[in-house]
């Protein structure tokens, strides 16, 4: 919740026309691009000139929203999108709380501007750099907390089908579409009055989940295959080599949800994916839990990484093997230290 002085010195800054960027995190997912969008099609109604930068592409399934064609990408457009941040008046960084999260090269250059920020996010452990903060963990999406920001400014009456669309996406994607322990009462009261607001709710999902290539389902499959157990550390994972991605023509975007699967099984409480990226140089890591294993403490602390207790990512730059070795030993150390 934001105090009454905040949400009065942020209706004072939004009084008049701005020129506002909007930031979601690299490799933006469906609550960050729903968030960033939302908020962007809230802005652009008060009068404000509002960019949504990317700090790189985001995935083809998105693509549908509406006003992700204006996106700009600062990996592709360095130079304009530096320039757009130094005449920014305001910079809304959404779905992240620390300005690595935007990648080295964007982190750095944000870090040297001298502008007002404010943050909108449901991570644990928020940095300082913005003047205004609005941070809940206990929300189950920077969407939800988007649509509860409008409300603090008293402008509700702007979450038009355009805004709702939006935020309804990332409700829907960081929920697990609904399923997930982060989904309250609360948040179906949000979708329920979303809904009131004329999307087009059936319309949303099958865009995200049931339109899907041939080639995804096929490295959905190999996944499947690499999955590994450890069954008496109540653990799974999943790997994939980057010549996997290659020979199923891979998008970004393809494995989103693939590490869930191996929470499915019965008797799992703690699951990951490692996934190469020789572009990077770096093994993408995903985890999740149930119950009490906390991923975000354990991403921190093994895989400069974090997010939330039951869902957290993180990144190694050790080989794919020895990714997975570190981790397989980390989890039996720790496990057995805790039985």
């Amino acid at each position: 919740m934001m105090n009454a002085n905040e949400i009065s010195a942020i209706n004072e800054l939004l009084a008049t026309p701005k020129q506002i960027t909007i930031i979601p995190h690299r490799n933006p997912d469906g609550d960050a691009m729903g968030s960033t969008l939302g908020l962007y099609h809230f802005l652009k109604q008060l009068g404000h000139q509002a960019t949504v930068m990317a700090p790189n592409d985001f995935p083809d399934f998105l693509a549908w929203l509406p006003g992700s064609e204006n996106t700009l990408i600062y990996e592709k457009e360095t130079e304009r999108c530096q320039a757009q941040l130094n005449t920014s008046d305001l910079i809304f960084t959404l779905d992240f709380n620390a300005l690595h999260r935007t990648g080295d090269q964007m982190g750095g250059f944000l870090a040297t501007l001298s502008k007002t920020f404010i943050m909108i996010d449901h991570h644990q452990w928020p940095d300082s750099y913005a003047k205004y903060i609005y941070s809940d963990t206990s929300m189950s999406s920077t969407c939800e907390m988007v649509y509860h920001f409008i409300h603090f400014l008293e402008k509700q009456n702007l979450i038009n089908e355009t805004v709702a669309t939006c935020i309804y996406t990332g409700l829907v994607t960081d929920t697990g579409s609904f399923r997930f322990a982060s989904t309250t009462s609360t948040t179906h009261e949000v979708a329920a009055d979303l809904i009131k607001r004329g999307i087009k709710n059936a319309q949303i999902h099958n865009n995200l989940f049931d339109t899907s290539s041939y080639n995804r389902l096929q490295l959905l499959g190999k996944a499947l295959q690499n999955m590994q157990l450890l069954e008496d550390y109540k653990t799974s994972y999943i790997t994939l080599t980057q010549d996997e991605l290659d020979a199923y023509q891979h998008k970004k975007g393809d494995t989103e949800g693939f590490v869930n699967y191996g929470l499915s099984i019965k008797g799992i409480d703690l699951t990951a994916i490692f996934i190469e990226n020789k572009e990077e140089g770096i093994i993408k890591i995903s985890f999740r839990s149930q119950g009490d294993f906390d991923v975000n403490q354990f991403a921190r602390n093994y895989f400069n990484g974090g997010g939330h207790i039951n869902a957290a990512g993180g990144k190694s730059n050790l080989s794919l093997t020895e990714t997975v070795n570190q981790f397989v030993t980390i989890v039996k150390e720790t496990r057995n230290e805790n039985s």
